[in-house]
């Protein structure tokens, strides 16, 4: 089964309505290599190498660029700034934040993946620890990701927010858990070790 097949079977049983989401698009153009930031309240947004590239949306269904758009308005109203990465050296999710956070002149970072696993990661702890740890992606909405933004830029300003609530649903992991894998393994494809991390520019249409 492909993956906009499971896509397409996955969202019958989700709860969410797809006219309560605003349709946008997203094209990322490559900037260069990036390097480590030197604005002292900036966060970096780490995408992995198949956000926006193996699928448009989470596995829930959610366009890619609405959960990047709802991030970066969350940065935003908390007035620091922001840059977006892609990480191509890697698709585990404690990594990416690792990484990111190393490039981040604040040291606050967001990794996201396609699916739309979340973390919000610090540089100065380890891979498998985080700030803040959002792993049931397809429970996470637009508002989640607004959230996120907002705390990520909070933590970058040196303050201490309480953190972003989620809902639990133990049924979320068998039943995402085919199309995770098939993504993981897409994913796992666009790997590109040579490139490192680029810096990208984003335009929402």
């Amino acid at each position: 089964m492909q993956i906009d097949q499971l896509q397409t079977k996955i969202r019958k049983t989700t709860t969410m309505s797809q006219t309560e989401q605003r349709k946008r698009t997203v094209t990322f153009e490559d900037i260069g290599p990036a390097e480590k930031g030197t604005t002292p309240d900036e966060v970096v947004i780490a995408l992995s190498p198949g956000f926006g590239e193996i699928s448009t949306e989470t596995l829930s269904g959610i366009s890619h660029a609405e959960i990047l758009r709802e991030t970066m308005a969350g940065i935003e109203e908390e007035g620091v700034s922001m840059r977006i990465v892609r990480v191509y050296d890697t698709v585990d999710l404690g990594r990416m934040g690792l990484i990111s956070s190393n490039l981040s002149g604040s040291g606050i970072s967001i990794a996201v993946q396609a699916r739309g696993t979340t973390l919000i990661h610090q540089e100065d702890l380890l891979q498998l620890d985080n700030l803040e740890l959002f792993p049931q992606g397809p429970l996470l909405v637009p508002e989640t990701f607004r959230a996120i933004g907002q705390n990520a830029a909070r933590y970058a300003k040196g303050e201490s927010p309480a953190p972003v609530t989620v809902e639990n649903d133990p049924m979320t992991r068998p039943k995402f858990q085919a199309m995770a894998a098939i993504w993981h393994i897409k994913e796992t494809e666009r790997l590109g070790e040579d490139r490192g991390q680029v810096e990208l520019d984003v335009n929402f249409s």
